[in-house]
């Protein structure tokens, strides 16, 4: 099917069925049996390329040749400029009820220039309980030339009523060898490079990109993979845990000082702020409000960067286990596809971890892992959950608490 893989469907590689579903809806008459859903639920692994598929189905939806990739329908739905295109995403924890009546009240006019009206929502996960009441009634009652694309991990993180209410489509975690190709052909990545980062990667297309492309990037990942062999004592671990979190809240301050600063600017032009500086009145329960959000933005964008370091620990000591159970032979561990490590630029570390320490005790770090994953969904403070993870990892004495 690599004929499939063009025009606007060109980048969602490793998608080859998923895309074949969508070309045929886009391309479907009423009343034929691919007819299109006014509704659908794009799921899949992060990184799979969920909002990439939903913004390409819109292109296609609104593309006189169903996804061209040429034409001004599909440029400006793929950059976010299509007037009846609107796609969604936030940095918040939740969509809230106001934004999604809004989202309701646009998805029911009618197109201004295209053939639908289509709304993409790319964190359908963080609707709220309440925004999914707004948003059921749409989806129940739609407009007749309105297209809803909800994205989330899988379906049962979206609200059941809205769930069974959309056509589900899920997309597979792309192969190494998929992701490495489309990193040579449309970023230009030596192949030696796309080969490791789509491995590093893991099937997250967006993150093996910025692996390949970012040398600060590598370097921090770089700085994970020697936490097990350079953890020594209970002050290691403290301190480390510290750089781990001081780190990831510099990266959600780095990544959203513009946007916090252009939001601020807006509001006070708004509010009617002068020259002098003076604030009209009542400004300073907006400006409030404001900073509730971004500091909401903020805490999850720390969160995310967390959880990449957990992911890239899992990783370590699933291929520590590995080794010790010889499911991936040593001629193997370079491969792109089959039993293979997934940093094999640590080998030297993963095979000195793995002669040093029993399978049963990888496994324990592995769950070790995977309760700080928890602990951090469950709103436990970072720095304790990081903690705890690295005090458990090196098997040093417990802190006296």
């Amino acid at each position: 099917m690599s004929d499939v893989l063009t025009g606007v469907w060109a980048d969602l590689v490793g998608q080859e069925k998923a895309v074949e579903v969508l070309r045929r809806a886009a391309e479907s008459q009423p009343g034929h049996s691919h007819a299109m859903s006014h509704a659908w639920l794009i799921t899949g692994p992060p990184g799979s390329g969920r909002s990439n598929a939903a913004k390409a189905f819109a292109a296609a939806l609104q593309c006189d040749d169903h996804g061209c990739g040429q034409c001004n329908s599909c440029r400006t739905t793929l950059s976010g400029a299509h007037p009846d295109v609107t796609l969604v995403r936030t940095e918040a924890l939740s969509i809230g009820v106001d934004e999604v009546r809004e989202l309701v009240r646009r998805a029911a006019m009618n197109p201004v220039h295209g053939r639908h009206q289509v709304v993409v929502v790319e964190d359908a996960d963080r609707i709220t309980e309440r925004g999914a009441d707004a948003l059921l009634k749409a989806i129940e009652e739609p407009a007749p030339k309105t297209v809803w694309l909800l994205c989330a991990p899988t379906p049962d993180d979206v609200i059941v009523t809205i769930r069974s209410r959309c056509r589900r489509l899920h997309l597979a975690t792309p192969r190494d060898e998929a992701v490495a190709e489309l990193l040579i052909r449309r970023d230009g990545i030596s192949p030696e490079m796309a080969a490791e980062a789509a491995r590093a990667g893991q099937g997250h297309i967006g993150r093996a990109r910025h692996l390949a492309r970012d040398g600060e990037a590598r370097a921090r990942r770089d700085a994970i993979g020697e936490l097990p062999t350079r953890l020594r004592s209970l002050g290691d671990c403290l301190q480390a845990a510290e750089d781990l979190v001081n780190q990831a809240s510099e990266e959600a301050a780095a990544a959203t000082a513009e946007v916090d600063a252009a939001e601020r600017a807006e509001l006070e032009k708004a509010l009617g702020f002068g020259s002098s500086g003076a604030r009209p009145r009542n400004a300073q329960a907006a400006l409030r409000d404001l900073e509730k959000q971004q500091a909401a933005r903020a805490k999850r964008l720390q969160r995310d960067a967390l959880d990449r370091v957990l992911t890239e620990l899992t990783a370590y000591h699933r291929d520590v286990l590995a080794i010790q159970t010889g499911a991936v032979r040593p001629d193997e561990e370079n491969a792109l596809r089959g039993a293979r490590l997934v940093n094999t630029g640590w080998s030297s570390s993963l095979h000195q971890v793995a002669q040093s320490q029993s399978p049963e005790r990888t496994i324990s770090v592995i769950d070790a892992i995977l309760d700080a994953r928890n602990s951090l969904e469950r709103g436990v403070t970072p720095l304790l959950v990081m903690e705890t993870l690295l005090i458990a990892m090196t098997g040093v004495d417990r802190a006296p608490w």
